[in-house]
């Protein structure tokens, strides 16, 4: 997570300032890392755009009209950041490079671990994974982070009636992915 010492890179004087950045981090650092991992499915990439997010956040806060909740704007500065990194050079080079080693670490594995069987909720998670980004969104703003349909189609601009369908469309994705019936 952000620390104090790229709050004191960012000329941060005041402690009250420092105190506001700090808040923030720790009112939303774990939701928005959370949030990042779905865009990007790394761990490490999710900590590093997650820290750039709060320094998005901190350095445009003047900019906060106050039109939502601080938790709203932060999530669509996130959004928005993790859209712009997936269609970045950066993100595409480092997406190819990985394919090349994860097949070449499969052909290595060896029977035993390919006979472990996962957990349902790893299952989940890596099904999860697999859904286009605009259902993964919409699962993950609506069951982990316990948004209504409403608040989701106002924090991703979209109608309602649009969210509820990602939604249902994205229960069917998982069961076939999952292998139960639809």
């Amino acid at each position: 997570m952000l620390d104090i010492e790229v709050a004191e890179g960012l000329n941060v004087h005041s402690e009250a300032t420092k105190e506001q950045l700090n808040q923030m981090m720790i009112d939303y650092g774990q939701v928005i890392q959370q949030l990042v991992f779905t865009y990007v499915k790394d761990y490490a990439v999710a900590e590093d755009l997650t820290q750039e997010i709060f320094l998005k956040s901190y350095k445009k806060l003047h900019t906060f009209k106050q039109q939502s909740s601080l938790k709203t704007w932060i999530y669509r500065i996130a959004m928005n950041h993790c859209k712009d990194y997936l269609r970045s050079w950066q993100f595409r080079k480092v997406l190819f490079n990985t394919e090349l080693i994860d097949s070449a670490a499969a052909n290595e594995k060896d029977i035993c671990q390919l006979v472990i069987e996962k957990t349902e909720e790893e299952k989940l998670a890596t099904a999860l994974l697999e859904l286009p980004i605009k259902y993964r969104e919409a699962v993950y703003l609506y069951y982990y982070e316990d948004l209504t349909t409403k608040e989701i189609s106002q924090l991703t601009n979209e109608n309602e009636n649009t969210i509820k369908t990602r939604l249902n469309r994205a229960r069917r994705m998982l069961k076939s992915l999952l292998g139960e019936e639809a």
